[in-house]
């Protein structure tokens, strides 16, 4: 399993905008790509003085997975243009893990 991890922020103003374009269409989107291997999508989000921090990770099979969902170049963030608009920053890539334990309880 690999975990890919990207951060973004945006002004306080435009934290409900973004967070509402990533459920409402950006999230549904990456889901009706039927991307074999993808495994799901989390959202982080928190208060960071004058900016608002958002992360996400997304589980993935294997590297393949990834590639089928960011291209040959996996790192680079994939940031559709109306989230690019509202983003006051973002990581221009993105770090990718592998999983060796997870544990629910």
């Amino acid at each position: 399993m690999i975990t890919r991890i990207w951060h973004g922020w945006t002004t306080p103003a435009n934290a409900d905008v973004y967070e509402a374009l990533l459920k409402q269409e950006i999230f549904v989107g990456i889901a009706d790509r039927a991307i074999p291997g993808y495994r799901g999508i989390q959202l982080l989000r928190r208060d960071v003085g004058d900016e608002v921090e958002f992360i996400t990770t997304m589980r993935f099979d294997s590297l393949e997975a990834v590639r089928a969902f960011a291209g040959d170049d996996y790192e680079a963030a994939v940031v559709p243009p109306k989230a690019r608009a509202v983003l006051k920053r973002f990581d221009a890539r993105s770090q990718h893990y592998e999983v060796e334990v997870e544990r629910t309880v």
